[in-house]
């Protein structure tokens, strides 16, 4: 397995706390902003983000609690609850300009549906949400992917969206029912936006998160984890 380099680092105007994946090499690498689920920038994350590294990418896992972590489903609740999104939303986009700045990330043609460009997004759960909001927010991002995050179906706020969007969902998920995929989906289409939507059968909710043995399916993940990179090599290389 390839070697990674990994370091907690400081960036941005703000002083925010990343843990950052590089692969060997100087470079230039294509960057992917890495968004943690409600319970925090935990091991689970990190580790995630190593593989992204593996794979090639520039990977930086932002910290949106800013420090706090749990394993609890009533404090993690409670952690998204009392986010304030539009601090989370200036954190990702201090991500975004500190990646698209580093020496080692590479400079690509962005802001425009199928361009290619250097950096992209990905997110589980809360942090899926988080993934298509930088999307809406950042027209100079080459690519999104959410798992099954919260979702906008509104086609004049979709046409914000320059980069093209990949998005898993499990079709067993009872809070993001296949009605409001389906509904994202057919909006995307209608605002002319590119989308790629991927349902599975048997999996619900955080079904690609091997530490929650309940949820958990591995062939699904192992899918997506391919799509996703098929779709990366196409968007961000």
């Amino acid at each position: 397995m390839a070697e990674v380099r990994t370091e907690s680092i400081t960036y941005g105007a703000s002083r925010l706390s990343g843990f950052l994946a590089l692969p060997e090499g100087k470079g230039p690498f294509p960057g992917l902003v890495v968004i943690h689920e409600w319970w925090g920038r935990n091991d689970q994350i990190k580790a995630v983000t190593a593989d992204f590294a593996r794979a090639g990418y520039a990977a930086l896992a932002v910290d949106l609690y800013r420090g706090t972590v749990t394993a609890s489903f009533d404090e993690a609740r409670k952690l998204m609850s009392g986010l304030d999104r539009a601090r989370a939303g200036s954190d990702l986009e201090e991500a975004f300009e500190y990646l698209s700045g580093r020496p080692d990330v590479r400079k690509g043609r962005v802001g425009s549906v199928g361009s290619v460009g250097s950096v992209g997004s990905v997110g589980w759960c809360m942090g899926g949400g988080y993934s298509l909001g930088l999307a809406l927010a950042e027209p100079k991002l080459s690519a999104c992917v959410l798992f099954y995050g919260r979702l906008e179906t509104d086609p004049a706020l979709l046409k914000k969206i320059s980069a093209p969007v990949l998005g898993f969902f499990g079709r067993d998920d009872e809070s993001i029912p296949v009605s409001a995929v389906t509904s994202f989906e057919q909006a995307m289409k209608k605002a002319g936006r590119k989308v790629e939507v991927h349902m599975y059968a048997g999996a619900g909710h955080a079904f690609a998160n091997p530490t929650r043995t309940d949820a958990f399916r591995p062939a699904a993940t192992e899918d997506s984890w391919d799509k996703m990179m098929e779709f990366l090599g196409r968007t961000l290389r």
